[in-house]
């Protein structure tokens, strides 16, 4: 990846679950030579595998992390509704119901130009939110105002309304969509119009050896079963950290690189060593 002075080097993680991917992450950025500018990260199975808490946001925000994405599973710790009106590097989906709390986008500053981040959900096979994109194109046009440079979570469930969400507001001037949620990175990383990075999901930060992060053997009892088992994280000791580094034109907005991510790293009773 070739480097210049007029560029915004930004590095998106995809979903973090539990602990594992906790600690993968935190090796991940302590280790790696290729430094970004700005980190993104999709936070809302951080905790636990369900929702973020203040103590682990403070977490991650400590190994270096610039901003969190979410999605449908930001809510599910009950303390995030004291804290997330108080934090400016957090955001929740935009298309949730107007005066919920949190916000849906936010714009940060760096040393090489402003960066604005969306967040926003799909709705194929998911529960029914606002419509994503009347929202995200007023945020576009919001964000716009300060920066070109802006970047958009799309956590979704259906790879074809996240490849249509890529056309739609890469025509809008975004420089990036990532897709989240599946936690199953997928093989598609682009620039779409000579201008959007894109890549249809990015993968998660968890546990090698699970289901998606989860732990296998309740995984495979609540299909067998169909009974309502409690999810477990995954900490078999192995970890993956999934994401993408993409580089981007800090007057015009345009991505001129993308670079899949997929790390395997050994977590090893709290000492973390990155494998080769």
């Amino acid at each position: 990846m070739i480097m210049t002075e007029n560029t915004i080097k930004i590095l998106f993680l995809g979903d973090i679950v539990g602990k594992p991917g906790r600690l993968a992450v935190k090796s991940y950025l302590e280790k790696t030579e290729d430094k970004p500018d700005f980190i993104i990260a999709n936070a809302e199975n951080a905790s636990h595998g369900f929702g973020l808490t203040k103590n682990n946001y403070e977490e991650l925000l400590s190994y270096g992390i610039d901003c969190f994405t979410s999605g449908n599973h930001i809510w599910d710790k009950r303390e995030i509704f004291q804290y997330i009106d108080e934090t400016e590097r957090l955001i929740r989906p935009i298309n949730y119901p107007e005066n919920t709390k949190g916000r849906g986008y936010g714009i940060y500053e760096t040393s090489k130009g402003k960066i604005g981040v969306i967040n926003v959900l799909g709705r194929t096979f998911m529960n029914f939110f606002e419509s994503p994109w009347e929202l995200v194109e007023k945020a576009i046009k919001e964000i716009k105002k300060e920066t070109n440079t802006i970047i958009i979570d799309v956590h979704a469930e259906a790879s074809a309304e996240k490849i249509c969400m890529g056309k739609y507001f890469s025509a809008m001037g975004a420089s990036a969509i990532f897709g989240t949620h599946t936690h199953v990175q997928t093989a598609d990383e682009k620039i779409i119009n000579n201008f959007t990075g894109y890549i249809t999901d990015a993968g998660f930060c968890g546990d090698v050896n699970g289901v998606i992060g989860m732990d296998y053997e309740v995984s495979i009892n609540r299909l067998r079963t169909l009974l309502p088992e409690r999810l477990d994280v995954s900490d078999t000791g192995i970890s993956q950290v999934n994401g993408v580094m993409i580089q981007v034109a800090s007057d015009t907005g345009q991505c001129v690189s993308i670079k899949r991510i997929n790390e395997e790293i050994v977590l090893k009773e709290e000492k973390v060593i990155m494998k080769g």
